[in-house]
């Protein structure tokens, strides 16, 4: 079966790490045909803005999209790309797996969860405006709707993994009304999914059990901002963000990316390590039912974790970016 998947390079090492797992993806045989858009600075230049309408008509058509890292201005410039995508086409949940690999240095072995958060409110709004010239505000935004969705989606990805266990995480104790709206959320949804396991953590002691024993967590669902904070904290039990893949999925339309930024500095140095758009690969391969080449991918990739002379630099081996990708390819062929 065709499968017309919307690809955006991105911005930075962007264009090396979607270019990797592209040539990976086009040699496991998976049948796709590539509908290639520009987003992020080079739009930006280009057409005048960083996320043309061509762009999201693309991935509507499609409904399903690689992309790469979109580097954001900070404190200026034009508002983030991804969270325009996520509110443009509503991709209201995030989901990114913690998965440690034999052979990667990590604070943790045998690590195997997924945070699910929720994409669409919370700090995250945009709600902002200044009172006076002396103090801002940030509105924190709560929904009954918002919240049972993703408390909903956690629990059918924790079916369709045959996980057990489903961890909310809330500030409830404080933010009585908006938490304890999400926390009330979760509960419900819970009485929906016996056969899983519920509980909820304040999000301040889930900082410290991750670090303590991530082993103990199966699936993590969570509000827009503890979400992402969880996040990137996770990435760094298993080696950092250039291990943990990335998705942003909605109704019926699904985002694939790494979690890591564009990197400017190291772009077109030929040292990016692909391995967090890989994965992202491997989650979009999965996502459309190609779970036999996608697995097939993975497990190239974890023999290739056991050989550091075959990695990356920063996984303590001396290969490019490109010559990386060629050992995963040469594993594949077997």
């Amino acid at each position: 079966m065709m499968h017309n998947i919307t690809l955006i390079y991105g911005d930075g090492i962007g264009k090396e790490v979607i270019a990797s797992v592209k040539k990976i993806i086009d040699y496991s045989g998976a049948d796709i045909n590539w509908d290639i858009v520009e987003a992020g600075y080079s739009a930006q230049e280009r057409y005048g803005t960083p996320l043309p309408d061509h762009v999201t008509d693309s991935i509507k058509k499609n409904r399903i999209a690689l992309k790469g890292p979109v580097t954001t201005p900070i404190g200026k410039g034009f508002r983030s790309v991804n969270v325009a995508l996520r509110k443009q086409l509503n991709l209201f949940a995030n989901v990114r797996p913690i998965k440690s690999y034999d052979g990667v240095d990590s604070i943790h072995k045998n690590v195997d969860f997924v945070i699910v958060r929720e994409n669409t409110e919370d700090l995250y709004s945009g709600v902002e405006h200044m009172v006076g010239e002396d103090a801002a505000e940030s509105i924190k935004i709560i929904t009954r709707k918002a919240s049972e969705r993703i408390c909903r989606f956690a629990f059918e990805l924790a079916r369709k993994e045959n996980r057990k266990k489903v961890t909310l995480v809330h500030k409830a104790n404080i933010m009585k009304l908006s938490d304890g709206l999400f926390l009330n959320s979760g509960i419900k949804c819970s009485k929906e999914y016996e056969d899983i396991q519920f509980e909820e953590v304040i999000v301040d002691a889930m900082s410290m059990k991750l670090v303590q024993s991530p082993q103990d967590y199966s699936v993590i669902v969570a509000p827009n901002l503890y979400g992402d904070i969880l996040s990137d904290l996770s990435a760094g039990l298993i080696g950092g963000l250039g291990l943990a893949p990335g998705a942003n999925i909605g109704e019926n339309i699904a985002v694939f990316e790494p979690v890591h930024g564009s990197a400017p500095d190291i772009a077109g140095k030929n040292i990016a390590n692909p391995t967090s758009a890989i994965l992202s690969g491997i989650m979009l391969l999965k996502y459309i039912g190609e779970v036999n080449r996608a697995e097939t991918i993975e497990k190239a990739l974890k023999e290739i974790f056991k050989d550091r002379a075959k990695c990356t630099e920063d996984l303590g081996g001396s290969l490019g970016t490109r010559e990386f990708t060629q050992e995963i390819i040469n594993q594949m062929k077997g």
